[in-house]
């Protein structure tokens, strides 16, 4: 391929993981078969191609099996299905609605495209963004790297780790530094207890006898040429080789942003509607970049569910403008889909939000125009960086002429 070369397809699909691959198989399961999908990586398959353990595939693949063999397994569906799959492909930059600049290791060209689907997904916030103090020495990583270096490269990473985080990932990472000879001696957060499944955390934490010291952070790193201490910030020094930030998610949304999609404030996503449809005609986004971050088999679906809507669009080049605005507040965080389009129909079931700070006995309420819609109450603790899950029965109810829609927590009393 050559600088000026130039393609046409009917989609383009910008991220060949989970929620790429799927919706790729799923449009050629509809005939939408002139689909290409620009992966930047190596390997198509997404971040489950570096995670060795299980947990994979359950609400998609119906059945359990590790991050490798899933993406293998997604990867096999795609090669016998005739799918395109460019590797080592960035797209970078807009020309117009749909057509994209790509660039490979032969140069630069251009995709013109009927639609486009975003599945750029989403990354750790390293230490620089969480502006960490001290020395720059080896041994600092997140999730992602980690799981690179020992599974890619099979090196090991240290001897002595500090996690930095509490959430589902970092009890990942637990293993995956246990795997690779390293241990853990302690995972830091600075919320008041951790926020993932009590059965995880006896998986991982309890069994290697990991302490979670709750209401710190990382204060200062020490060790110039490698990690040798962390300070947390209630004065506990620990000796370590190795520190590992976890979760802290942040959408991959470069190209959104050049393309001048409205971007969620809160959550740093694509603003879509309950057909995944942007402020921008002609493209979708999905996966973990519009909600940060989900399971893989959940991005899996989205990617299915997409294909429909895109279908939707090409047979009638109909891309409704007046979406009404989701707004949420604290301790709400963000929620996904953040708009809806009540003269369009969606095949969405449920909106998922975060919350801010563990709350218990709350209740969700959804309104317009000081109607409510829908309310449900929670007796349960509302966790953060854990997926909450709410209806979308009451779209039915929304006035396509009314105002914004408003969805609130009544809490009870925090829980500590």
């Amino acid at each position: 391929m050559t600088a000026a070369s130039h393609s046409s397809v009917d989609v383009a699909i910008i991220g060949g993981g989970p929620a790429g691959l799927s919706a790729a198989l799923a449009l050629h399961q509809l005939g939408i078969t002139n689909v290409v999908v620009l992966e930047r990586e190596t390997q198509a398959g997404g971040v489950p191609r570096h995670t060795e353990h299980l947990g994979y595939g359950i609400r998609d693949l119906h059945r359990v099996t590790t991050g490798p063999r899933y993406s293998a397994e997604l990867r096999k569906r795609v090669e016998a299905a005739g799918i395109t799959v460019r590797v080592g492909t960035t797209a970078v930059d807009w020309l117009d609605d749909t057509t994209l600049q790509i660039a490979d290791a032969t140069g630069l060209s251009t995709i013109a495209a009927r639609c486009v689907v975003l599945a750029t997904g989403v990354r750790e916030r390293p230490r620089a963004a969480r502006l960490v103090a001290g020395d720059r020495g080896a041994g600092i990583f997140t999730t992602g790297s980690l799981q690179q270096l020992t599974a890619n490269h099979h090196q090991r990473p240290g001897t002595r780790a500090v996690i930095v985080g509490a959430e589902h990932v970092s009890f990942s990472a637990v293993l995956t530094l246990r795997h690779a000879g390293c241990d853990v001696v302690a995972m830091v957060t600075p919320l008041p207890r951790h926020q993932s499944y009590a059965a995880l955390r006896a998986l991982t934490a309890s069994r290697y006898r990991v302490p979670i010291i709750t209401s710190a952070n990382i204060a200062e790193i020490h060790g110039r040429k490698r990690v040798e201490v962390v300070t947390l910030t209630n004065g506990q020094r620990i000796e370590c080789d190795t520190v590992v930030f976890t979760g802290d998610w942040i959408p991959d949304n470069d190209l959104a942003r050049r393309g001048s999609i409205d971007i969620d404030i809160a959550s740093r996503s694509p603003i879509v509607d309950g057909s995944w449809r942007t402020t921008r005609r002609g493209v979708f986004a999905i996966g973990n970049l519009i909600h940060p971050a989900e399971t893989a088999d959940i991005c899996a679906l989205d990617g299915r569910n997409v294909a429909n809507a895109v279908a939707g669009w090409m047979a009638t080049n109909n891309w409704p403008t007046d979406p009404l605005r989701i707004v949420v507040e604290h301790p709400i965080s963000w929620i996904s889909p953040g708009a809806v389009q009540p003269r369009a129909a969606a095949a969405l079931k449920h909106f998922t939000l975060r919350v801010s700070e563990p709350v218990a006995d709350a209740t969700i309420c959804v309104t317009q125009n000081g109607a409510v819609l829908w309310r449900s109450r929670r007796p349960r603790r509302l966790v953060p960086n854990r997926s909450i899950s709410i209806s979308a029965s009451w779209l039915t109810k929304v006035d396509p002429a009314g105002s914004d829609i408003n969805v609130t927590l009544n809490v009870g009393q925090p829980h500590k």
